[in-house]
């Protein structure tokens, strides 16, 4: 049997979220809710500020709340989806 040799990846978290600055993100945080906006900054914690962000409720079919600029604690952060496009968002509206 072959051994496989296995590449550690070159790219972080931390890395990937930052190459997203200035693009339309996702991010889920722990109570639910969804917000999608532009990333315009991040840090080492993860804490990240989303502008012209929409809040959408558990389940991201109904928009709650639109926000010109808002900061997410990294501590509350579920997950992000960094490749995130208008047309992503249409869909999960659409029933």
């Amino acid at each position: 049997m072959a051994s496989q040799q296995f590449q550690k990846p070159n790219i972080t978290p931390m890395r990937m979220l930052r190459s997203s600055l200035n693009k339309t993100i996702m991010v889920k945080v722990k109570e639910g809710s969804e917000f999608i906006g532009k990333l315009v900054m991040t840090d080492p914690t993860m804490n990240v500020v989303l502008e012209d962000a929409t809040e959408y409720g558990d389940g991201g079919k109904e928009a709650i709340a639109k926000y010109g600029r808002i900061f997410i604690r990294g501590s509350q952060i579920l997950y992000v989806c960094v490749d995130y496009t208008e047309a992503k968002l249409r869909q999960t509206t659409v029933m």
